[in-house]
């Protein structure tokens, strides 16, 4: 994988599998929707690097590694994610 140690980071999170489900289940609450207008596995690879791209506001993950704000917001999307996958494991509510 290419890029510095951010965009390193960036792209290992997108490839992973629970990441998008992740945004499944995130975007069902912030749209108050029904599991089945967006079931779980709705979002790919490539939702999730332009979900992540827009979310940091930066056209390429290269910019993580230069950019002071974009780095921060992939820190607390990476905390976020974290947050989520501990409520998962105690079986609480996400």
């Amino acid at each position: 994988m290419k890029g510095g140690l951010q965009a390193r980071r960036a792209g290992m999170l997108c490839q992973n599998p629970r990441f998008a489900l992740y945004l499944d289940h995130r975007r069902r609450r912030f749209h108050q929707m029904a599991y089945g207008l967006m079931p779980d596995g709705t979002h790919t690879k490539e939702d999730c690097e332009d979900w992540l791209r827009a979310a940091c506001g930066v056209k390429s993950r290269a910019e993580l590694d230069h950019d002071d704000t974009a780095r921060a917001m992939l820190d607390k999307i990476i905390s976020d994610y974290s947050n989520w996958e501990r409520q998962q494991r105690s079986g609480g509510a996400a």
